[in-house]
């Protein structure tokens, strides 16, 4: 369990961190250097996938609730958005989610 919330962790940094670079070059008129750099960050994403034991769709219908999370978090620590009340619970529906998909009990 510990394995898989650290590998959803890298996952997370690596996807947020190459989307945000991307952002700036293009959004924000930044440098093309950070648009390559997060390509780079966003192949790593890809790549630190594959390292969860469980199957492909339900690693990534799982990470779907992390990134949530995480972006919840970026937004609030990076772009200075406090997080309301509706974004506090659907995160918690979206971890508790990702807690059932990742580690129900199966045959």
């Amino acid at each position: 369990m510990i394995k898989s919330l650290i590998y959803f962790i890298w996952t997370g940094l690596f996807e947020l961190g190459g989307c945000y670079l991307i952002w700036l070059w293009l959004r924000q008129d930044q440098s093309f250097w950070l648009g390559i750099l997060g390509g780079i960050s966003l192949v790593l994403y890809g790549v630190i996938s594959t390292f969860q034991p469980a199957n492909f769709g339900r690693v990534y219908a799982a990470y779907g609730g992390i990134f949530i999370a995480m972006a919840m978090l970026w937004g609030w620590q990076v772009d200075k958005v406090t997080p309301d009340s509706y974004d506090l619970i659907g995160t918690f529906l979206a971890l508790l989610s990702v807690l059932i998909i990742m580690f129900a009990p199966r045959n």
